[in-house]
């Protein structure tokens, strides 16, 4: 069997290890060193790389930066922050037919902001806004939908551990990416406020309200969100203008979310543990895969896989926005089925070459940006599309009492609007690249 062949068969074979459970970092792992085996016909070749390639993975200087925004989403759960959010939300769009949904929204967006992961943010939001939601008269299948959606904003709206990855896997510059990801991620805000509206007009029934709050309510729920607004500008501002380096916008926030949680009354000595031992286990996981992906892409590299694969597609003369559409509805599919990260560190590098090879008109720069946002916004689809989104089931199992059949229909206009936006996004490039003319 040749090397391409070969190849092509190890991913098969690494589907099926993971649909038998296998954890997806120990399956990457294991098809890379034994496709590597396989290619070098000599075990001292795959010994040498087995020494060096855990210390080359891990001592990348940008990596330090997903164990510090890890640590600062969770000083920020523990901080009481989610919910000074959604009261100030709540106290200004709460009293309008379908407001507090979209305040629920807007609080997931400010919580994404510090906090950089979707699981967590649809966790937290749905401790805080789902019982509220449910005492207005919201339909618990809406209700469900609407903050399974909202929680994808955590790895949209930067800092954003998944674009910190991308950014890695591609060489593009981390303060870039998140700059590119901030209009992006404001639109999927305002679009899933749209939708609410839409459903409120045509379906009232499924929404309801809550009393006006007084302007006095609303000047003391905006004064409790003021220093998440200053970490988060001090965070992504200071790093796009070069102020400190990604890492150090990192460990900035944490300690600032650290201090707001202590002032807050919420890290104390046991929930300092607890949240050290949660940032650990999270970023023990992801580092994990992060290592499965380098064995398993060090495997294709060697096969000359994506290299093969970008010259094929480049022959062929398909249309750049065609091969796109094959690559994004990959995306949409496979985002059914795996989380987020294995797929970006599984694909990126055999697609990220195919299509920096194609012609849109854009800069080679531009296209890798171009491209990391939109993989981003499908791979976010992926976790709210059924039948296993991830984040329908973080909702699901705080309300066990509705069936999952209503979280499916409740969250199916949110998917369809992800759709909408993701031509949107495709067609005018320069929502996303305005910001690399800079």
């Amino acid at each position: 069997m040749d090397d391409l062949t070969l190849a092509l068969w190890s991913l098969p074979v690494l589907l099926l290890l993971i649909f038998l459970r296998v954890p997806i970092g120990l399956a990457m792992l294991s098809v890379g060193l034994v496709g590597s085996a396989l290619i070098f016909g000599d075990m001292m070749p795959l010994l040498q790389q087995i020494k060096t390639l855990a210390y080359g993975q891990f001592s990348i200087h940008s990596l330090t930066i997903i164990p510090l925004f890890m640590l600062m989403g969770q000083l920020a759960a523990i901080g009481g922050i989610s919910q000074a959010l959604f009261r100030a939300a709540e106290a200004f769009m709460g009293h309008r037919k379908g407001g507090l949904a979209m305040a629920s929204i807007g609080a997931c967006a400010g919580f994404g902001s510090i906090c950089g992961s979707s699981l967590a943010t649809a966790a937290t939001m749905g401790q805080v806004a789902l019982p509220e939601l449910r005492r207005a008269g919201y339909a618990g299948g809406f209700a469900t939908g609407a903050l399974a959606a909202g929680g994808t904003l955590g790895i949209l709206i930067p800092p954003s551990v998944i674009l910190v990855i991308y950014a890695i896997l591609t060489e593009q510059n981390i303060a870039t990416m998140f700059a590119a990801a901030f209009v992006p991620g404001i639109f999927a805000a305002l679009s899933y406020m749209f939708v609410i509206n839409m459903v409120a007009r045509f379906k009232p029934h499924l929404v309801g309200t809550v009393e006006r709050a007084s302007w006095s309510e609303r000047w003391h729920a905006s004064l409790a969100v003021w220093p998440v607004i200053v970490i988060f500008v001090t965070v992504v501002g200071g790093i796009y203008t070069g102020l400190f380096t990604p890492t150090e916008g990192a460990a900035v926030g944490a300690i600032a979310t650290g201090i707001l949680a202590y002032a807050r009354g919420g890290l104390t000595r046991k929930s300092f543990n607890t949240t050290i031992n949660a940032t650990a286990a999270g970023t023990g996981m992801i580092f994990m895969i992060v290592l499965g992906a380098a064995a398993y892409n060090n495997f294709l590299a060697l096969s000359g896989l994506p290299q093969e694969l970008a010259m094929w597609v480049g022959d062929q003369g398909y249309a750049a926005f065609g091969v796109l559409a094959a690559i994004l509805l990959f995306y949409i599919v496979f985002g059914c089925v795996m989380d987020s990260l294995s797929m970006i560190l599984l694909t990126i590098p055999i697609f990220y070459p195919m299509v920096i090879g194609l012609d849109f008109g854009l800069s080679p720069e531009q296209v890798g940006v171009w491209f990391g946002i939109l993989v981003l916004i499908v791979v976010e689809m992926g976790l709210i599309t059924p039948p296993v989104g991830m984040n329908l089931f973080v909702i699901q199992s705080m309300a066990p009492d509705i069936p999952i059949k209503q979280t499916y229909l409740g969250v199916l206009p949110f998917v369809l609007m992800d759709l909408v936006r993701v031509l949107v996004l495709v067609a005018f490039p320069a929502i996303t690249l305005f910001v690399t003319y800079f």
